[in-house]
């Protein structure tokens, strides 16, 4: 394989999957012309509801599921014209835990990198191993292995013939949060050391946390695809919570009825403002406050995070189909 990083690590253009009915059951079209570029070194989040077509997107990459119509590269190999070295640029880990029960760890390395065809030389079977925790694992049976055990193992698995592309599917789903933390940062080591990732999970703040850009897919379509920073970006909306030196009872008057702001008073007698920053400032707002013989104790501020602008997409992609 080259060593020569390609412009992107996945080039997808209008790729499309159209799943054929049976008896009374219509096609399913599960991918309407998705279009994607994941740029080399990037950790990439892949979001979406259940049923979005995330895995028959992912199934494709793999090789499991064939295509209608579009095109895959992978590292720059087009999938219909080098199908062996665009297969070899990637490993993935999928979301269920199959392993064989009879195998040790380190026979299904080994079995894993003879069949990518890396001679036993090359292998880094016990390297990987240790890398994710299983060196005292390395000869027990996969049937003894703990549910985050398997998952390393997996993820070891996919890694066997050192691919320059790795998709994880769900890698977290079940685990405990300190296993969790260790699997970040062994991702976040392999970013490190050059290998692009491509995530998909429900854990939202995972990805907020993780991933440096985010493509949103629903009923087969892309509906966002940018940067992080750009995507959370978006929301115009901000909240403040003003504490006052005496506890409010009431809303002040000035703070009723104002263009793009939602005023409440807490339970706690704090006042929380909501309010769209293209319509007002939180220094002008600050005034009002003042104004209206406020002493102010204390002003926390806060945005919606990826939680809030993931379910705003889907809930207007839904509402416009």
């Amino acid at each position: 394989m080259s060593t020569d990083a390609p412009d992107l690590a996945l080039d997808i253009r209008d790729l499309r999957k159209t799943y054929a009915g049976r008896g009374d059951a219509p096609a399913k079209d599960a991918l309407k012309g998705v279009t994607l570029g994941v740029p080399v070194g990037s950790i990439f989040g892949l979001l979406g509801p259940n049923g979005a077509g995330k895995s028959t997107l992912i199934n494709i990459l793999a090789g499991l599921v064939n295509k209608s119509s579009g095109s895959v590269r992978i590292w720059g190999f087009d999938q219909d014209a080098n199908p062996r070295m665009s297969r070899a640029s990637i490993g993935v880990v999928p979301q269920e835990l199959h392993l064989d029960p009879f195998f040790t760890p380190r026979e299904a390395m080994e079995i894993q990198a003879g069949l990518y065809g890396v001679a036993a030389g090359e292998r880094r079977t016990d390297e990987l191993l240790a890398a994710l925790g299983l060196a005292d694992k390395a000869t027990a049976h996969a049937r003894s292995l703990s549910g985050g055990m398997k998952r390393r193992l997996l993820i070891g698995k996919a890694l066997a013939h050192s691919p320059p592309v790795l998709i994880l599917d769900e890698p977290t789903a079940g685990v405990d949060i300190e296993l969790r933390q260790q699997l970040w940062a062994y991702v976040r080591q392999l970013n490190e050391q050059g290998v692009t990732i491509i995530l998909t999970t429900h854990y939202l703040e995972e990805a907020e946390e993780m991933c440096d850009r985010i493509a949103i897919i629903n009923h087969g379509e892309v509906i966002a695809n940018e940067p992080k920073a750009d995507l959370l970006g978006r929301l115009d909306r901000k909240t403040v919570t003003i504490t006052p030196a005496e506890a409010l009872t009431a809303l002040p008057p000035a703070l009723s009825g104002q263009e793009g702001v939602e005023a409440e008073v807490t339970r706690h007698g704090a006042l929380a403002l909501t309010y769209s920053r293209s319509k007002a400032s939180l220094g002008g707002l600050l005034d009002l406050v003042r104004t209206s013989g406020i002493d102010i104790q204390d002003v926390t501020t806060s945005e919606a995070g990826l939680e809030k602008i993931f379910l705003d997409l889907i809930h207007s992609d839904d509402d416009a189909g």
